[in-house]
């Protein structure tokens, strides 16, 4: 599915760079500068539903027969595991992560057959229960995916964007009618209209799509939600355009581009650890950081190796570049699990500034660490590091 030409500009916009753009443009250029990724089980999970749903869409069933059932809950399974056992190799070998859940397969597993369903119920036949579907009608419902995890770029290469599946919508008798872009939510579905950013990011794949398509017939971008199976489907005019200017607004750049703390950007941000924009506007208190969940810029003043216990101290921002300050403000801490290990591998290697500590739980005066938290050296990134990915996701 991806457009033709000669040769794509290394810089790229896709759906989720725009958004991360716009919600604070340091958060963006942070994100470009190959440093250390966070992994997550959201991400984790919602990878091995796509990718078991794509290698589904993709089975070669011609050694089986056509009249055979209840081989799709089974084969979905045996998919997933696969797909589930490569997510957690990923998980657990990316330099930032926290405990991994085994015990999130089985929602894995049930988004994957409310997916399933979806793709089922629009292919129009008249059984929409797995167990009974054979293998001639899962055979129909393929003919029915014209792409499936297909790669959209626009015809002068600066944006680009990964389609989930392509679906050919027809008549009664058979014939085209349009094409459905959708795209598979694992996430929580809206209770009215959607996202403006998902609408938009919908948008974006729907446009993509039509571009260098003289001919084509009626588009609709819809968003598929797993959880309840429901289908919420995109509106609004084209928004290329607007993603053109984006483009020139995130090209790559040593000099960081402007910060704009705010408690859901900063909140989401797994760059905080190179962020001073961010702790100066905590330290002023333009951002909220008294919930149980806290990240804070300390200095270790004690530590107690074999117990896990010690004494910190908050460090206070005296400007936005990063230069720090002590405060009579001290608290307690206790650690454990993987925060501990690396703790431990800070102080073995003789690093005694300032730290980034990410999750902590916060009880009167203590803060608790473990598997949940991430400590990371406390590392202002004041300039590009000349190496920027092609595209963010």
């Amino acid at each position: 599915m991806r457009s033709m030409h000669e040769k794509s500009p290394g810089h790229q916009l896709s759906p989720s760079s725009w958004n991360r753009y716009e919600q604070c443009p340091r958060k963006y250029w942070l994100s470009r500068q190959k440093l250390p990724k966070k992994a997550s089980m959201p991400a984790s999970l919602g990878n091995a539903v796509h990718n078991s749903l794509e290698d589904i869409c993709n089975l070669d069933l011609n050694d089986r027969a056509q009249d055979e059932s209840g081989w799709l809950p089974v084969t979905s399974k045996e998919i997933l595991d696969r797909q589930w056992s490569i997510e957690k190799e990923a998980f657990l070998s990316s330099p930032r992560h926290p405990s991994w859940k085994d015990e999130l397969i089985s929602k894995a597993y049930q988004g994957l057959l409310g997916a399933l369903k979806m793709l089922v119920g629009k292919s129009d036949l008249p059984n929409r229960e797995l167990s009974d579907i054979t293998v001639w009608q899962w055979k129909h419902v393929q003919s029915r995916v014209l792409a499936s995890e297909g790669t959209l770029e626009s015809d002068c290469g600066r944006l680009m964007g990964r389609l989930d599946l392509l679906i050919d919508d027809v008549d009664d008798k058979g014939r085209t009618k349009g094409w459905i872009v959708a795209d598979l939510k694992t996430g929580r579905p809206p209770t009215g209209d959607l996202d403006p950013k998902v609408n938009r990011q919908l948008l974006f794949y729907r446009d993509l799509l039509k571009m260098g398509r003289s001919e084509h017939p009626d588009i609709r971008a819809e968003g598929w939600y797993s959880s309840d199976q429901t289908t919420h489907e995109a509106t609004g005019p084209n928004v290329i355009d607007d993603a053109l200017v984006a483009w020139e607004a995130t090209k790559p750049s040593q000099i960081p581009l402007e910060g704009r703390p705010g408690d859901f950007a900063c909140r989401f941000c797994d760059w905080k650890a190179w962020c001073p924009i961010w702790w100066k506007a905590t330290t002023d208190g333009t951002l909220n950081n008294n919930g149980t969940f806290r990240d804070e810029v300390v200095r270790i003043i004690s530590y107690d190796e074999t117990g896990g216990a010690g004494l910190l101290e908050r460090s206070v921002a005296v400007d936005e570049i990063g230069t720090l300050a002590p405060s009579s403000e001290r608290l307690g801490f206790i650690v454990r699990d993987r925060a501990k290990l690396q703790l431990d591998s800070l102080i073995e290697e003789g690093y005694d500034g300032a730290v980034f500590i990410g999750g902590a739980r916060m009880t009167t005066k203590v803060l608790h660490l473990g598997d949940w938290s991430e400590i990371l050296k406390w590392r202002p990134l004041l300039e590009g590091t000349g190496i920027n990915q092609r595209n963010s996701t």
